[in-house]
């Protein structure tokens, strides 16, 4: 259950709260505001790396609510064709099902560890599967590609992790890769920044689900800094087994994506945007999904 601050926390273990935030922030705590969000998507906390197995649970669900973009995505796919080329794809959560409805899927991501999980949980369901995937560990601001796709992604707002000095080179490297007539899709959190302006600190509490016998709360704090375009967000987590709390800080930085730079830069790169959906998540906050496709 995730619960915007401004609202009445849930009760937590008394073990959690030295973990708290505010022990953490060295400005006055009446100097901190918050806001307000939809309690099941919570924007631009979608795409920290686990750092460890014990992360994985926390990882999983905060993609959780948005893992309705894999039907949008496969509904693209079947249009264009495979090979698709899954940027960013962490443990699997789309090439995985791509390749379970046969599509022959190259996944790219900077996490050894993510990448091990994709191939194992790509083998436990069979060798037609596995033999769909083909996994390549690569940092996106250092991309080299050797093949040719139908489709690329940056989905789960990878693109907002991409600093923004980097990103028209990968989305020319993308965009040389592409099959004629090939797309590129992409997501990423759009804010409004008189939004952000207003309260550029928004603080979450919320528990991880999880079965195996230990009991995870989380504070998020996501924190905008205008003069750079950029976000950071700090995850304070209490992990409660039988016998004793573990204690883990774990931190992700993100880019705030300007739109008509991003536009130019996919022109850039030889792309136009042929299609646009928007999701609204507040009255300061959208969810926006680009289906780019190829000039020639």
């Amino acid at each position: 259950m995730h619960t915007p601050s401004g609202l009445s926390l849930p009760v937590v273990p008394a073990a959690f709260a030295p973990v708290l935030p505010s022990r953490y922030d060295r400005e006055p705590a009446a100097r901190t505001q918050r806001g307000r969000v939809k309690s099941d998507l919570l924007p631009g906390l979608e795409s920290v790396s686990p750092v460890d197995e014990a992360s994985v649970w926390l990882h999983d669900a905060l993609l959780g609510p948005h893992s309705a973009d894999i039907v949008r995505y496969l509904g693209l796919a079947r249009s264009t064709g495979g090979p698709v080329l899954d940027l960013g794809s962490g443990a699997g959560r789309l090439a995985v099902p791509f390749a379970r409805h046969g599509f022959a899927v190259e996944a790219v991501d900077r996490d050894a560890s993510a990448l091990e999980r994709l191939e194992g949980w790509a083998r436990r369901i069979g060798p037609q599967v596995a033999g769909l995937v083909v996994t390549h560990r690569a940092d996106l601001t250092e991309l080299r590609l050797d093949g040719s796709y139908r489709l690329a992604l940056l989905a789960g707002a990878v693109v907002t992790a991409v600093p923004p000095a980097h990103r028209p080179g990968l989305l020319r490297e993308v965009a040389s890769h592409l099959e004629a007539g090939g797309a590129l899709a992409l997501d990423y959190t759009a804010h409004r920044l008189p939004g952000l302006v207003a309260e550029p600190r928004r603080t979450w509490a919320f528990q991880v689900p999880r079965f195996d016998g230990v009991d995870e709360w989380v504070v998020a704090r996501q924190v905008f800094d205008l003069p750079s375009m950029s976000e950071r967000i700090t995850y304070y987590t209490a992990r409660t087994g039988k016998v004793s709390t573990e204690r883990v800080v774990l931190t992700t930085d993100k880019w705030i994506v300007d739109p008509e730079r991003l536009a130019a830069e996919l022109h850039s790169a030889g792309l136009h945007i042929e299609g646009r959906r928007r999701q609204r998540i507040d009255d300061r906050t959208e969810s926006v999904l680009l289906v780019c496709r190829t000039d020639d």
